[in-house]
């Protein structure tokens, strides 16, 4: 089976292969439009670099072309939700042909065949198949938020390119919160000069953004924050505060008291021009307003507020923002949008038409269904809290509180985003956290759940991971500079010995581990530490053969080949460590790991030679384990768990591999 991802619906492999060779040519037939044409030129310019082979951009001779291309209508020139996305490729060893009702469809048919290319004995290759496919929700997005942390057009781009890769379709712009106004506003040009430590997007930037996507089949949602996370508009007009400025850009993170007065109507006709002004330049349907996390200090400490609630007949605070909402919604209307929130913006009074967004999880994404509301899954996908892609990949939009919706409660359910936010990324560090794991949380919501199991997940995405180097993604190549940065000279086998075997802590620790705000460097150990270890995954794989007698020599060699490397690297790293100011504090973390590979090793002879171990020798070891996997410069080591198994395994002589 092809390594593909998201896995189509129908795969069925014929006899043979077809070869890709240096005449590869593609025609175009139907009514597509121009749009097609410029897709089939950066599928050649992709399947070039991916080949390495000059292959010609141009349309060929339909009649002659290696891959024939029909599309029967143009899609629209911006993407809208619920376009047909379908296509059906067929593959023999001497023709391929992709078929498809829209543009839309074929830019993911045409992703699917470039997946397909493996090289194999007679040069590059793709299996004889026949696909159908089309995606299982509609909406399947990626937040990348870039107001904590700014991220500079050339990131926005490689990552629109990777979520074409992968067939995701919504990009979720966090253009606004505390930390940063990131977009430029003409009618209200002090949100840029003053909000933004002059990083942010001119609407030029904005306009070729959104083209970028569109021809990717993306569609770009901004999302401005309000009646919270709105410091950063505080700065140049503190008139639509709730309490008196000055107000400065928030340059740490949390949940923070500046919220919008939400009973002054200057407040409404600011935001009225505002929103219109980026509804013009905006052009999907859907406008995000936020709307979550407001603590209500700022209303509670204001008079002239309490006496608008009291006299409106308003019981809470949750009152007083479904007003606000309300009014938002009317605004929002008003510019030709439709209004998305996070799970706050709930309420029984707004109309069916906004979308939710759900942070908080199945069973409140459900509620909003059963209520008449569609809604979006991000719960679970938050990408900024470190877990591992099989994490990610357990949580279905209809899972858990929503298995047992009706079906027309299950159509208002329109698929899902991962979240980037961006505390503790960077430019350089970015794509490595949302890489290759997002491909994972992409079959989710465009496959079948009967996809295949974890192990076929794990498999694909590597492969789908190792492409995406060639869309210029920076996951995997900025890896070595960032240990070299680390170790200074000397070279970094050793500190790559470690650093493969770490994780960042996950959640929301690493606030644990130090004072951080916006301008902290982010180029520790835990920064080039990728969210999760492949090294440490493989090895609790052997492992686990191991300790159960499946194991062949091969992978008992490997297992003891690893903890031997382990065992002896924190004397070779001690050097850089002693005379890097950036490595002193992982010294501890590195001897752990020296420690797990004597352990692990006298664990395995004893299970080789089927001894028992002496009696205080288990207990001793199981409780340097434990100290093992502690954090520790807000690091994880991830083998400690394993050694652990391989110790509990050898306390009786029946343990014999």
């Amino acid at each position: 089976m092809p390594n593909l991802m998201p896995m189509p619906a129908r795969v069925k492999l014929g006899q043979g292969q077809f070869i890709v060779s240096q005449s590869f040519s593609v025609g175009v037939s139907g009514s597509g439009g121009p749009r097609v044409k410029r897709a089939v030129e950066r599928f050649l310019g992709n399947l070039s670099r991916q080949t390495g082979m000059p292959i010609p951009a141009g349309l060929g001779n339909p009649s002659q072309a290696a891959l024939l291309v029909h599309v029967e209508q143009a899609s629209k020139e911006i993407p809208q939700l619920g376009e047909d996305e379908s296509y059906t490729l067929t593959v023999t060893p001497s023709l391929a042909k992709l078929n498809a009702r829209t543009t839309l469809g074929a830019l993911r048919g045409l992703e699917t065949f470039l997946q397909m290319v493996s090289i194999r004995p007679e040069g590059f290759a793709v299996p004889a198949v026949n696909i159908e496919d089309s995606p299982r929700f509609p909406w399947r997005g990626l937040l990348i938020d870039v107001s904590r942390h700014f991220m500079p057009l050339e990131v926005i781009k490689r990552n629109l390119d990777g979520m074409a890769a992968v067939k995701l379709n919504v990009l979720h712009w966090h253009l606004a919160d505390n930390q940063g106004f990131r977009v430029e506003s003409r009618v209200f040009p002090k949100l840029q000069e003053m909000g933004s430590d002059e990083r942010y997007y001119t609407q030029s930037n904005v306009r070729d953004v959104i083209q970028y996507a569109a021809e990717r089949g993306i569609r770009v949602i901004p999302e401005f924050d309000m009646p919270g996370h709105t410091t950063a508009w505080f700065v140049g007009y503190p008139e639509l505060a709730s309490a008196p400025g000055p107000y400065q850009i928030e340059r740490q993170w949390g949940i923070f008291d500046p919220t919008m007065d939400p009973t002054r109507e200057e407040t409404y006709r600011f935001l009225d021009q505002f929103i219109g002004e980026m509804a013009g330049l905006f052009p999907d349907a859907y406008f995000h307003i936020g709307g979550d996390e407001v603590n209500g200090k700022q209303w509670d400490a204001n008079p002239q507020i309490q006496r608008f609630k009291r006299s409106h007949g308003m019981k809470s605070n949750d009152d007083l923002q479904a007003y606000f909402n309300q009014r938002v919604l009317a605004l929002v209307r008003k510019h030709g949008k439709i209004m998305v929130g996070w799970d706050e913006i709930l309420h029984p009074d707004l109309p069916k038409e906004i979308v939710v967004q759900s942070w908080r999880g199945q069973q409140s994404l459900a509620n909003a269904a059963r209520q008449g509301y569609r809604g979006i899954l991000s719960h679970g996908y938050y990408l900024d809290l470190m877990q591992p892609a099989s994490d990610h990949y357990a949580v279905d939009p209809m899972g858990n509180g929503a298995a047992d919706l009706s079906l027309q409660e299950r159509a208002r359910i329109l698929g899902g985003e991962a979240c980037m936010w961006s505390e503790y990324v960077s430019p350089e560090t970015v794509d490595s956290r949302i890489w290759p794991r997002m491909a994972a949380i992409a079959e989710r919501l465009w496959s079948s759940p009967e996809t295949p199991d974890t192990d076929s997940m794990y498999r694909r995405m590597n492969a789908v991971s190792e492409r995406l180097d060639w869309r210029g993604l920076e996951h995997r190549s900025n890896y070595t500079p960032m240990l070299d940065r680390l170790a200074g000279s000397g070279g970094v086998e050793a500190l790559r010995a470690l650093a493969d075997v770490v994780e960042p802590v996950k959640e929301y620790e690493r606030a644990e581990f130090g004072s951080y705000t916006s301008a902290t460097p982010l180029n520790r150990l835990v920064d080039a530490a990728r969210p999760e270890s492949q090294t440490a995954r493989e090895f609790a794989r052997m492992v686990a053969a191991v300790v159960s007698g499946q194991a062949d020599e091969n992978t008992r060699i490997k297992v003891r080949a690893m903890l031997t490397l382990w065992r002896g690297n924190h004397a070779r790293l001690l050097p850089q460590l002693e005379n890097s100011a950036l490595l002193k504090e992982v010294e501890p973390l590195s001897q752990d790991l020296a420690m797990l590979g004597t352990v692990g090793l006298q664990a395995l002879d004893y299970l080789e030679a089927g001894k028992r171990v002496p009696d205080d020798w288990r207990a001793q070891q199981l409780a340097l384990i434990e100290q093992a996997k502690k954090p520790r410069a807000a690091l994880l080591l991830m083998v400690a768990a394993p050694v652990q198994k391989l110790v509990e395994a050898s306390e009786g002589d029946s343990r014999r591999p």
